[in-house]
């Protein structure tokens, strides 16, 4: 059977272009929250904070304080580029014997881990692990930023009193987790109406708002207390009394000991531009393997051939079978990931690439009664079976597939990420080629079709390649076309910014319905 959808469809979204500052993320309200801190003279990394506590206001499934991340900044001004790890961490009483399997095969979520007895490492307070959001955004802010703690919250404290819009997509999300999230009766208070799906009205001239109260008060609180408050202060002590009363085991002591850390990046030239990713336990040193690969094996044209996208899907099982052998992460693909990515660069040249997340969509479908915070489901990231790489082990940090990208050359640079699970690497390797192999501006690069390979021999391939590319990969690859559509995505949600010769440019991917590149407004 062919596709419900249009051949005739077409959607973009063009690029946005200003000598200002721009930024891209996965909600249109969040970037115009960011694009007003750089209008009032904050620079790329304030906006990045404020955009991302907004975003996980605004988008509550992909991420929040709940949660934790990667990001690359290039502190133009001081000619440098860091890397930050904030990712979750398991409990330090975290007990392997606790996750017994079932015996009934594979996980119904992101991974197919063997089974866990009634779902314990992936739904609920036994799959939370250490979320690190907070901390992160401390240090970009303390380390880089200019504005303080109660200015970034300020937006996102505003956004939770007044309610996230319900509209089409908010409902069809919400839908999707609306029986796990029956479970719980802090999650039904916060998402749901009546045990449904809130449904936004047939008026077009009325609006449903769903605010989120506790979450509100709780961001007062930190905004007030400082980010420390998250981990050591009577805040801490709420979440731990509530995590550990529903059955989880996050202690004091794990939320003492959470420190984001700052990092080395990984640093690589391609085609004459300095690449530079998260080192270590993300997508990032994959990244790298595929871009050594391509400079050897994929030679520049004016665009992508059929050659050229069977030497990249090449290159990526290659990569993969490696990335699995040696780090253990193994993914199905039959969840939804639930991820964010946002990106900045400011007037000066500064720009962030930031990846945050709470897992799986909804996270663990658990939200603290008190608190109003939804918690990730970091757990399910390790192997519950012993004995492999990423076996489940107490205070081990998880691996993640983020992979947020600075790339810096003689004209300025650019930074891209998305969000995905494990499409995640591979758009990025394909948008830093449509733009250094194709030569391609960036509005041309974000509406070009893609494919994914992401693990497994099936290639999946935008239908909108040309017919000539799609037989191409067809000869040396199980392939699957299918259209570039909202939900659920099939292929990864990146987000990008650009600088050339003091122009700027952002662009966001355009299935999604709520993403947008925000130029900062004239003072």
């Amino acid at each position: 059977m062919s596709s419900n959808f249009s051949d005739a469809h077409v959607i973009r979204k063009p690029v946005v272009s200003s000598s200002g500052g721009i930024v891209a993320s996965q909600h249109k309200i969040a970037s115009q929250v960011g694009a007003q801190v750089l209008a009032e003279g904050g620079n790329a990394m304030d906006a990045a904070v404020t955009t991302a506590f907004a975003v996980s206001v605004l988008e509550p499934w992909m991420s929040g304080i709940g949660g934790g991340g990667h990001l690359m900044v290039h502190d133009a001004p001081n000619a440098t580029v860091h890397a930050l790890d904030y990712g979750m961490i398991s409990p330090l009483e975290l007990d392997p014997a606790e996750y017994p399997l079932s015996g009934s095969g594979l996980s119904s979520d992101l991974f197919p881990w063997p089974e866990v007895v009634e779902d314990r490492n992936s739904l609920g307070p036994t799959a939370v692990a250490v979320p690190g959001q907070v901390d992160g955004m401390r240090v970009l802010l303390e380390r880089f930023g200019t504005r303080s703690w109660e200015e970034v919250l300020a937006p996102a404290t505003a956004l939770a009193e007044e309610g996230m819009r319900i509209d089409w997509f908010a409902s069809l999300v919400i839908g999707t987790a609306t029986p796990i999230l029956n479970r719980y009766h802090s999650s039904r208070e916060m998402f749901l109406k009546d045990g449904f799906a809130p449904i936004p009205p047939w008026s077009p001239t009325t609006m449903l708002h769903k605010p989120f109260p506790k979450l509100a008060k709780t961001l007062r609180h930190l905004a007030k207390h400082g980010p420390r408050e998250f981990y050591e202060g009577e805040l801490a002590r709420t979440m731990v009394a509530d995590i550990r009363k529903a059955g989880g085991c996050i202690s004091l002591e794990d939320l003492r000991q959470y420190e984001a850390q700052l990092l080395e990046p990984l640093a690589a030239d391609y085609r004459g531009n300095n690449i530079q990713v998260i080192p270590e336990l993300n997508a990032g040193p994959s990244l790298m393997e595929a871009l050594g690969q391509l400079t050897q094996r994929l030679a520049p044209e004016p665009s992508p051939t059929g050659i050229a996208f069977t030497t990249i899907a090449e290159v990526l099982q290659e990569v993969y079978t490696a990335r699995l052998e040696r780090m253990g992460d193994v993914e199905g693909g039959r969840g939804t990931s639930c991820t964010t990515h946002l990106c900045v660069v400011d007037k000066d040249g500064s720009m962030v690439s930031l990846t945050q997340t709470l897992l799986s969509i909804f996270g663990s479908k658990f939200v603290l009664p008190e608190s109003g915070i939804l918690m990730n489901n970091g757990l399910m990231w390790f192997n519950p079976a012993p004995g492999h790489p990423n076996s489940m082990t107490p205070g081990k940090r998880a691996l993640a597939n983020t992979c947020p990208v600075i790339g810096l050359n003689k004209r300025g640079g650019f930074a891209v990420g998305a969000s995905g699970g494990r499409k995640i690497m591979p758009a990025v390797l394909q948008l830093i080629s449509f733009l250094l192999d194709n030569g391609m501006t960036l509005d041309e690069a974000i509406h070009h079709p893609r494919i994914d390979v992401s693990g497994g021999e099936v290639v999946m391939a935008d239908r909108k390649l040309p017919e000539a590319t799609q037989q191409a990969l067809a000869r040396k690859f199980s392939v699957h076309s299918t259209d570039r559509v909202a939900f659920p995505l099939p292929f990864a949600c990146p987000s990008l910014v650009q600088r050339e010769d003091g122009v700027n440019y952002g662009g966001t991917e355009i299935s999604s319905p709520w993403a947008d590149a925000v130029v900062q407004p004239e003072a």
